[in-house]
């Protein structure tokens, strides 16, 4: 029997960190085995906040070199980056065509983002519809997301959906996998963990700096039991475990930061040491031939979207 194919993806726009991992790497790490999956990194995506060239460089290398470090192989998955495949910005133009603007004011991504005071360049405002595109151009079965990522894919659907109807059935309607409990990912303020917020555990920390975020989570100084150390230390241990460990500790912030601290470098020891054995050019190989994969795929749909809508002469 044919797989479904499976597609997710994730920006490049900074160094990972623990809620890249529950809440994206993990989920995919569990799934992609039952999948023809491809991964993508976001390096188009990332240049909505990120204007450091330097930096981009940097961070692409190590998104990839991170995916495998924590066992995803590019034997058995397609990885791949958006810039190496011009598809996918056309494909997003033909669906920006697709789609008005207060449909796009609707989505929570870009309100909250606005609100938190990034710059509402157009390339945040238009970005699901690059998503869309992503999805698609590979004949999408699944994506999966958390909880909060859902309207992600309502918008994929809907462009999809106006092309559909306005020229003929040509592109897939991907369905969504939503990935219980690890979608949000609390950060050290308590709010989704996330760079532009500045309230990250680094993935490949060193322990130090590991210890200096988990010291700094913030904490309800009239409970006994720290309810925002808690719901990260839940993603390293067993929760009846933790029960147990926090209310014999109630009261005792400080050591329970430090247990949390001890069990997340336990975790990132033997990822960091396969890491480190990772050169830029085994990951340079890997998206050589993970872009070559990805367009023999999506070429193919993007010579039905020509054909459907008359750019190709017969």
């Amino acid at each position: 029997m044919e797989k479904q194919r499976l597609f997710t993806g994730l920006q490049p726009s900074g160094d990972l960190h623990i809620g890249n991992y529950f809440g994206a790497l993990k989920p995919f790490l569990d799934l992609y085995p039952k999948y023809e999956s491809f991964l993508m990194v976001a390096d188009y995506h990332s240049l909505t906040s990120l204007r450091d060239p330097d930096t981009l460089q940097r961070n692409i290398l190590n998104v990839v070199r991170d995916y495998m470090a924590v066992g995803v192989d590019p034997e058995e998955v397609v990885i791949f980056r958006q810039s190496d495949n011009p598809d996918h910005t056309e494909l997003a133009w033909v669906l920006n065509c697709m789609v008005t603007v207060p449909f796009l004011q609707q989505g929570h991504a870009y309100k909250d983002k606005v609100a938190k005071g990034l710059e509402p360049n157009v390339g945040l405002f238009t970005y699901p519809i690059l998503q869309a595109a992503d999805i698609v151009l590979y004949d999408t079965d699944v994506v999966p997301v958390g909880e909060d990522q859902r309207q992600h894919l309502e918008y994929t659907r809907e462009a999809v959906g106006k092309f559909n109807r306005a020229y003929k059935e040509t592109l897939k309607e991907p369905e969504t996998v939503i990935v219980e409990g690890v979608g949000i990912v609390p950060g050290t303020d308590g709010q989704k963990m996330s760079k532009s917020y500045g309230n990250v555990i680094p993935l490949f920390g060193e322990s130090n700096e590991i210890e200096k975020a988990v010291m700094s989570i913030v904490t309800d100084s009239e409970g006994n039991i720290p309810e925002n150390v808690l719901a990260i230390h839940k993603l390293f241990r067993d929760e009846d475990e933790l029960l147990s460990l926090y209310e014999k500790n109630a009261g005792k912030y400080g050591e329970l930061k430090k247990i949390l601290s001890a069990d997340i470098n336990s975790f990132i020891e033997p990822l960091k040491a396969k890491r480190a054995r990772i050169t830029d050019s085994e990951v340079r190989e890997v998206l050589a031939e993970g872009a070559r994969k990805a367009k023999e795929v999506s070429q193919s749909v993007m010579e039905r979207v020509r054909d459907t809508i008359g750019i190709n002469l017969n």
